[in-house]
């Protein structure tokens, strides 16, 4: 893009590394990665997924672990928090942490300032900038590691974080960051309102690297529901949790005339997996379902290509949780599978109905099972849908220009702290305090 490098790192604060369900946090890595971002990955968690994407393995960037429990690592801690203790910001990150905690008091807020006083003891050589994805817990242990170190910082804001978090909590944290994206108009328009300033936060689309996906069929089968031996492929990518809405789908399911015929493939983990199953059992469907459990994602690709129809009934959880703009829609589109999805969150800034895909209301079980019922039975009109959702994601969904907002965000961001302000310590302090700097951290290779 003829763009320079930056002057200096970028330490990017994740909840979890790598996840299979966060492919859009790798994207953005591994893009900015390839444009010359120097990054530094630290995770509040240690992985739980027993696979890894094509993504993951691509991205070169050192990956560090904070205790994820401070109980685990006391020394090192309290290392961290007696070299922290030196900072000049320190008094203003304590009296931050002590605003925050009788309003939240908790051990979560304990462990995130323990955590970012590990941060700031431990920081790596050559950081100018911290940037948190999650405007909940990652953005708490930002936002007190800037105000420890001196550094500026950022976020990347998604969906949960958005809708769950506690308006205070947001509002200081949209106070005291340089900036903030988010992924979708709902949500930016919702964090706006608490900020300072309502351009603080700005609107950038993940999108897709196109590059990173295959053609789509030239055809799909013209499946209609009334051969046993050849059945509608049902397909839906998502964790099993309350706000994908796979109950409300399953009971849409039930509601199909017994004359149809179809399988419904599942991927994903998650809590609620086994109620899922269960439920599915006492509906008499379990024999039609496949439940893959998370996978990377050339074999989600795969069941992409294989699959007549998408769906995902999206919908608000009793915790005010919700979807921004699902990845798995935008992928499942430019693969040309035709989707059914829910109107609510961000799914309409990016379905069309009865243009690109078909909507439902949220939690409407009646509503749902008429959709499938229309497009199980009619692959002309899958097929009409499944190119128009593809032209529309070809056309408005890529990811370069996200991208190239974000360098450039950084890039601007980095050498005007270079210009303004001195160089924040690096692990040079946590050695002499005796903690151990980031020069070799454990990589995922």
């Amino acid at each position: 893009m003829g763009l320079s490098t930056p002057p200096g790192r970028v330490l990017v604060l994740v909840k979890g590394w790598p996840r299979l369900s966060e492919t859009f946090i790798a994207q953005e890595v591994l893009a900015l990665q390839r444009l010359g971002l120097d990054q530094v990955i630290v995770s509040l968690r240690h992985p739980t997924d027993h696979e890894r994407h094509a993504l993951h393995r691509q991205v070169t960037a050192p990956v560090q672990y904070l205790p994820e429990y401070l109980h685990q690592e006391p020394l090192r801690v309290l290392r961290a928090v007696a070299a922290a203790r030196r900072l000049p910001g320190w008094s203003a990150a304590l009296k931050a942490w002590l605003t925050d905690l009788p309003r939240d008091l908790t051990c979560n807020r304990i462990r995130r300032f323990g955590q970012a006083c590990v941060v700031a003891a431990e920081l790596p050589a050559g950081v100018g900038w911290l940037h948190a994805h999650f405007l909940h817990t990652p953005a708490s242990v930002a936002r007190y590691a800037a105000l420890l170190t001196g550094l500026p910082w950022s976020f990347s804001a998604h969906a949960k974080d958005i809708w769950t978090g506690q308006p205070w909590d947001q509002r200081a944290k949209l106070a005291e960051a340089e900036w903030g994206v988010t992924c979708s108009e709902q949500g930016r328009n919702h964090l706006a309102a608490l900020a300072p300033e309502p351009d603080r936060v700005e609107l950038v689309y993940h999108g897709l690297d196109f590059a990173r996906f295959p053609a789509p069929p030239p055809a799909r089968p013209r499946r209609d529901g009334r051969d046993a031996t050849d059945p509608v492929v049902l397909l839906s990518v998502g964790r099993a949790v309350e706000k994908k809405g796979f109950d409300v789908l399953l009971e849409a399911l039930a509601r199909l005339p017994a004359q149809y015929q179809w399988r419904w493939i599942h991927i994903g983990g998650g809590p609620l997996l086994a109620a899922l199953k269960g439920q599915a059992a006492r509906l008499g469907l379990d024999r039609r379902i496949s439940w893959l459990g998370a996978r990377p994602q050339d074999q989600v690709i795969a069941q992409y290509l294989a699959a007549d129809l998408f769906v995902l009934p999206a919908r608000q959880a009793q915790d005010g949780d919700r979807d921004g703009l699902p990845n798995v829609l935008m992928e499942a589109q430019l693969m040309a599978l035709p989707c059914i999805a829910s109107r609510i969150a961000a799914i309409p800034e990016l379905i069309d109905s009865d243009a690109t895909g078909v909507l439902v209301p949220p939690d409407d079980v009646g509503a749902l099972a008429a959709a499938l019922v229309n497009l199980v039975g009619d692959p002309e009109q899958r097929d009409r849908l499944g190119r128009a959702g593809r032209a529309r994601v070809r056309s408005a969904f890529g990811c370069a220009a996200g991208i190239d907002r974000l360098w450039r965000r950084f890039c601007d961001g980095l050498a005007g702290h270079r210009r303004g302000r001195p160089s924040a310590p690096s692990g040079a302090l946590a050695q002499a305090q005796g903690s151990e700097p980031w020069t070799s951290p454990s990589m995922l290779r």
